[in-house]
């Protein structure tokens, strides 16, 4: 993340803003005996030594530049090309929410019914949702969903389903949002235990 620190004019200005003289003065109400006088912190580092300081810590450990991984629940390769920080910058692209203003979010809901008819015609489905701020919201939503398909007519008069499968590989994360967003629904989620079995590497 980009950061400037404060100059000491910058300091100076914010401590007299609130009437105070120095920054010590903001932890007069801490005890002393609960204050660390001094903290044993090696001599401050450039950003490339302390990049180039925890690469080679980061070395030290196995990990998925090296070895494959069938954990699953979020836990492979991940790569992220340069060029989702510039799209990330994009105003239409700021949030996934759908505008409440569709006179003035045009980019926006562009965007989404591109993403929406390119997923549609990659999976084959006849509608493609979008506009869910992660993948645990998104979980949790299709998992109302499908429940909320498969009730009353729509289940052939079968009654309201109760029970919900989940990926054994499914984010320990997602679990527990889609608990969240199910509870006081009476739901039998059931899947949640990982396969036995040694993944050690």
């Amino acid at each position: 993340m980009p950061f400037i620190a404060n100059t000491d004019a910058d300091r100076d200005a914010m401590l007299a803003a609130v009437g105070l003289e120095r920054i010590e003065d903001l932890f007069r109400d801490v005890p002393e005996q609960h204050r660390y006088a001094t903290l044993d912190l090696p001599e401050p580092l450039s950003e490339l030594e302390v990049l180039r300081e925890v690469s080679a810590l980061a070395d030290e450990n196995d990990h998925l530049g090296e070895l494959a991984s069938f954990l699953g629940a979020g836990a492979y390769r991940h790569f992220v090309p340069s060029v989702v920080d510039f799209l990330a910058g994009r105003s239409e692209f700021y949030s996934a929410y759908t505008p409440y203003q569709p006179e003035v979010s045009q980019g926006t809901l562009q965007a989404i019914f591109e993403y929406q008819s390119m997923v549609a015609a990659l999976t084959g489905m006849d509608a493609a949702n979008a506009s869910h701020y992660d993948g645990a919201t998104a979980t949790a939503e299709a998992v109302i969903m499908a429940l909320n398909s498969a009730t009353g007519n729509r289940s052939g008069g079968k009654g309201p389903r109760k029970r919900v499968v989940l990926s054994p590989a499914l984010n320990p994360q997602y679990r527990e949002v889609v608990h969240t967003y199910t509870q006081g629904m009476g739901l039998d989620i059931v899947g949640g235990d990982l396969i036995d079995h040694d993944f050690h590497t």
